[in-house]
């Protein structure tokens, strides 16, 4: 007969996190802080626990202490919530504040996690562009001269999109049949899902060609250089990096930023290491160290980490002006686009 009495908590290594087990229930106590740190001992937390505990019927996250999440805590709670699926297991947050329930929102993993008992209701759509943000989060986020700086930039832009938009779209409509933008969801700050716009380059059923297309790139991105999806019009805005300026939609309104980090799509993150969601920290960039360190010529998956992790490393204004002169540099250079 299974016994009534909760064993006493023990603490998983390194990442903070207490278990107690009270018949089918296992109790996770989160710390106060869930970054990177605690994050990585963590993310196989489940597939350890569960076997141990085969009356497990429900897994209780609780996160009564905790103030402070980071991307990289969401990546190991989402490694986590695969883990309890696979075993039938449902799992359900407890006593979640504002800021760890914007964080869990900005994911989409309040809708994967139910919140419950004392979890403070928010609408995590006020947690783009207002100071209703979870607390540990990239400085860039919540400078307010970056994001006047983007709106401004974004708005000169959008004008110069107006100013090219009937030549762009005849030349892609006489080039090749179909719409003349293309969007694609990608994840942004905290894992957060946008809609992200370009003017098309490549052939209409361009998705469902991918697997017939070499990957030339290493680890979780997509790179060919001849890639035959791209259309004749499309290769000269790839190379004059014109396919991008619709994103200037993205700046204005808050889903991006001018410049920042490469904007992942989610097939990718699905394949991220727990540490590689450091990158999303801040606001994906329409620029950045990627773009302007030879974006075509970079081929392995960790070189883009590391440039998204020096960028937050080295981030301040003046570093942002740096990179968006050194952006029109590289997009008036013979080296600019990308293949």
């Amino acid at each position: 007969m299974a016994s009534t009495t909760p064993e006493a908590p023990s603490e998983t290594p390194r990442s903070g996190v207490t278990v107690t087990s009270h018949r089918d229930t296992l109790v996770l106590g989160f710390p106060r802080r869930f970054t990177v740190a605690e994050a990585v001992p963590f993310r196989q937390c489940l597939e350890q626990l569960l076997p141990q505990h085969p009356l497990t019927r429900r897994v209780v996250l609780d996160f009564s202490r905790t103030d402070l999440i980071d991307s990289s805590g969401l990546g190991s709670l989402i490694t986590n919530l695969k883990q309890a699926r696979s075993r039938s297991v449902p799992v359900e947050a407890w006593s979640a504040g504002t800021q760890v329930t914007l964080a869990l929102s900005l994911a989409g993993l309040d809708k994967a996690i139910p919140l419950t008992a004392g979890t403070e209701a928010v609408n995590p759509a006020q947690a783009v562009n207002t100071k209703e943000r979870p607390a540990v989060t990239h400085p860039s986020v919540r400078s307010v001269p970056k994001r006047l700086i983007d709106i401004v930039g974004g708005l000169i832009g959008l004008a110069v999109t107006a100013l090219l938009f009937p030549f762009i779209a005849l030349a892609i409509r006489l080039d090749s049949p179909g719409p003349i933008l293309f969007s694609q969801v990608r994840l942004g700050w905290m894992g957060r899902r946008f809609r992200l716009w370009k003017f098309r380059s490549m052939v209409v059923n361009a998705e469902a060609l991918r697997d017939t297309v070499k990957n030339e790139a290493s680890g979780a991105f997509f790179k060919n250089k001849n890639d035959p999806r791209i259309t004749r019009v499309g290769r000269f805005l790839r190379r004059t990096s014109l396919d991008e300026i619709p994103q200037f939609w993205n700046v204005v309104i808050g889903d991006m930023s001018l410049i920042g980090t490469r904007p992942p799509t989610a097939d990718e993150v699905d394949r991220y290491a727990v540490p590689n969601w450091q990158r999303l920290d801040v606001r994906p960039g329409l620029s950045g160290e990627w773009q302007v360190n030879g974006r075509s010529k970079v081929l392995d998956f960790e070189d883009v980490i590391k440039m998204d992790l020096r960028y937050q490393e080295n981030w301040s204004l003046a570093y942002d002006l740096k990179l968006i002169v050194r952006t029109f540099l590289v997009i008036f250079s013979k080296r600019s686009g990308a293949a």
